[in-house]
C-alpha cells in the first residue's frame, strides 16, 4: 500500500507537493492554515491527476508489449538461424536455453536502474576531449568495470552528441568477443556515463612502448585479432574511423578487443594547399611535401623519436593522424576501406617500431600520407619478411586495390600461408 501511495504522488502537482502550511515570516516558527480548495478548484485537480495516471499506464503496457514482442522476434530469428545451420538438436536447446538466460538477465537489469552513486570510483585510465574513463566498482556486487564519464555540455558545445549516440548504439548492437562490451548506459543533469567491460591488460600502444617492436608471429597473431575486430562492425554498416593502437585492448588472456567508437572526425587538414597533394609520384613533389630540412635518421634514431614524442601524445586530446587513410584526409569521400589502411600503419608499427609516415609534426604526417607512393618505404634494418611487406603493401595502397575492399575474407584468404 505505501509503495501504491508513493507511485501516485508522481502526479501531485507540483505547488500541491510543498506543505500546506508556510511559516510564519517574523521567524516564529509558526504556520499559518492554507484556505482550503473550492470544490471545482478540487474537481480539476482530481481530473489532472487521473489523465496522468492514466497516460502513465497507458505508456507502461504499450512499452511492456513492445519488448514482449521484440523477445519473440529475437528467439523466432534464432530458431531460423539454427535451424538453417548445421547444429543438433542437443545443441540447439542448449543455445535456445542460454538465450533465454541472457534475455531474462536482461529484463532484470532493465527493471533496474543504475546510477552513479550505484559504482564506487577507482583508479583513472584514460582521459579524452570531453570526457574521463576510470576503473569502477559495482557496489552490491563488487564487480568491476571501466566507467566512460562524458561531459553534455562539452559534448554539445564540439558538436559531438550524433558521434556519442553512435558509439552507443554500436555497443548495444554489436555482440562480438572481439569489441569492448557495454554493459549499461545512464545519465545525469551533467554527465552520460556508459559502464563498460574493464580490460586489464592495457592496450596496444603501452605494449609497443614497452617491447619497442614484435615478432612476426606476435604480429600475426595481433593483426589477426584486429581483422577479426573490424569485420565484426563492418557487418553492421559501421566504420569505426579511428583505429589506432590506443584502441586495441588486451583482456587478461591476452586477446585483443577494439574500444572507443566515437566515430572521430579527422585531423582538420584545411590548412593543407593544393600543391601538397599534386606531384605525389615524382621525386621532386616529394622533397617538397616533406620538406627539405627533414632530417634522416636511422631506424633506431627514428624508433627513439617516435618513442619520446609517442608518450608526450599519450594522454593529451590532440592524438595523432598517423593512422588515417589518405581518402579521409582529402575529403573526397570513403567508405569501410579507410579501417583496412589503419591496419596496415598498425601493422608496420609492429614490426617497424613507428608508424610508415611518421614526422615531427602531423601536417607533415598529412602530407606524407597522401603523397604515399613516395614515401611507403621499408628499413631495410627491420628485416621484414616478403610476406610481411606484401601484405601491408596490399593494406597501404590506394582505395580501389586494397586489400579488405570487398569484405574481410580478402584479408583471411590472403594471409592462410604465412601461418604455415
Amino acid at each position: 500500500m505505501d509503495s501504491a501511495r508513493s507511485w501516485f504522488q508522481k502526479f501531485q502537482p507540483r505547488d500541491r507537493l510543498r506543505s500546506t502550511r508556510k511559516k510564519d515570516l517574523s521567524g516564529s516558527g509558526r504556520e499559518e492554515p492554507q484556505p482550503p480548495m473550492s470544490a471545482e478548484e478540487a474537481s480539476n485537480v482530481t481530473k489532472q491527476r487521473v489523465a496522468a495516471a492514466k497516460q502513465y499506464i497507458e505508456n507502461h503496457y504499450k512499452e511492456q508489449m513492445r519488448n514482449l514482442q521484440d523477445r519473440k522476434e529475437r528467439r523466432s530469428i534464432l530458431e531460423k538461424k539454427l535451424a538453417d545451420a548445421d547444429v543438433s538438436e542437443e545443441d540447439q536447446n542448449n543455445l535456445l536455453k542460454f538465450h533465454e538466460k541472457k534475455e531474462t538477465e536482461y529484463m532484470r537489469l532493465q527493471r533496474h536502474k543504475m546510477g552513479a552513486d550505484d559504482f564506487e570510483l577507482l583508479t583513472m585510465i584514460g582521459k579524452g576531449a570531453f570526457g574521463e574513463v576510470r576503473v569502477c566498482r559495482e557496489k552490491t556486487t563488487g564487480h568491476v568495470y571501466a566507467m566512460k564519464k562524458l561531459k553534455k555540455s562539452e559534448m554539445l558545445r564540439r558538436g559531438q552528441v550524433e558521434h556519442v549516440k553512435a558509439e552507443r548504439n554500436l555497443l548495444a548492437e554489436v555482440d562480438s568477443n572481439c569489441i569492448v562490451k557495454l554493459y549499461c548506459s545512464f545519465q545525469d543533469d551533467e554527465f552520460l556515463y556508459l559502464i563498460m567491460e574493464y580490460l586489464p591488460g592495457g592496450d596496444m600502444m603501452t605494449l609497443l612502448m614497452r617491447k619497442d617492436t614484435l615478432t612476426e608471429d606476435e604480429a600475426r597473431f595481433y593483426v589477426a585479432e584486429t581483422v577479426l575486430a573490424i569485420e565484426s562492425i563492418h557487418i553492421h554498416n559501421y566504420i569505426h574511423r579511428d583505429i589506432k593502437p590506443d584502441n586495441l585492448l588486451l583482456d587478461r588472456y591476452g586477446h585483443l578487443r577494439l574500444s572507443d567508437f566515437g566515430l572521430c572526425k579527422p585531423l582538420d587538414c584545411s590548412t593543407l594547399e593544393e600543391k601538397d597533394f599534386a606531384g605525389g609520384d615524382s621525386a621532386h613533389g616529394a622533397s617538397r611535401s616533406d620538406g627539405s630540412s627533414a632530417p634522416k635518421r636511422t631506424q633506431q634514431e627514428q624508433l627513439q623519436h617516435w618513442q619520446k614524442n609517442r608518450r608526450t601524445l599519450a594522454y593529451s586530446t590532440v592524438g595523432t593522424p598517423d593512422y588515417i587513410a589518405p581518402e579521409v584526409l582529402l575529403k573526397k569521400g570513403y567508405g569501410m576501406e579507410c579501417d583496412w589502411w589503419s591496419l596496415g600503419a598498425i601493422m608496420y608499427e609492429m614490426l617497424v617500431g613507428y608508424p610508415p609516415f611518421y614526422s615531427d609534426d602531423p601536417m607533415s604526417t598529412c602530407r606524407k600520407i597522401v603523397n604515399w607512393k613516395s614515401h611507403l618505404k621499408f628499413p631495410e634494418e627491420a628485416k621484414l619478411s616478403s610476406e610481411a611487406e606484401d601484405l601491408i603493401g596490399k593494406l597501404l595502397c590506394h582505395v580501389t586495390q586494397r586489400l579488405g575492399s570487398n569484405g574481410a575474407d580478402e584479408i583471411k584468404v590472403s594471409t592462410r600461408g604465412l601461418e604455415e
